[in-house]
């Protein structure tokens, strides 16, 4: 797994943050790096497939890995890819936004495929880390999962970019 890194300027404060991201598509054989990945994380998106539920059955299993290795109080961002692919949906958007209200998390449904909601998701969670290292509160910080996400289509053709 090699992370991939990025510089980011995000304009609304002007400042520069190192983002360092890293995809395990949920790997056994990734579960000891991972485990040394969440020390270290300020953020982590778990991302599952609408289109299938063993995908989502395995949030849990994250879940629990995360509280066990990653510092207290890391940010963590629920996904729901492939939202593009409506008539194969296996989980039901109503589960996730449970799932992510049990856990106190944010959730968006999202396109790879068309990056709906993408961009999103990934502001979403930089605003939050961005706001809990300046030790300042906003007032969208309590907000509803999934309550900044735009509707899927597959007419969405935004492309993902940060800052």
């Amino acid at each position: 797994m090699e992370p991939l890194e990025i510089s980011v300027l995000l304009c609304k404060t002007g400042a520069r943050k190192h983002v360092s991201q890293g995809d395990t598509a949920g790997q056994e054989r990734f579960k000891t790096i991972t485990t040394a990945y969440y020390r270290g994380a300020m953020g982590i998106i778990l991302v599952y497939d609408i289109t299938d539920e063993k995908s989502f059955e395995n949030i849990q299993n994250w879940m629990k890995s995360i509280k066990e290795n990653a510092s207290a109080g890391v940010e963590r961002l629920l996904l729901g890819n492939k939202c593009d692919m409506e008539a194969k949906r296996k989980v039901q958007k109503e589960q996730a936004i449970k799932l992510a209200r049990e856990h106190g998390i944010r959730f968006f449904e999202t396109s790879a495929k068309s990056s709906t909601n993408v961009d999103e998701a990934f502001s979403s969670l930089a605003r939050d880390i961005l706001l809990k290292s300046g030790g300042r509160r906003s007032g969208n910080s309590h907000k509803p999962p999934g309550t900044d996400q735009k509707p899927c289509d597959k007419k969405n053709t935004s492309k993902c970019s940060l800052g």
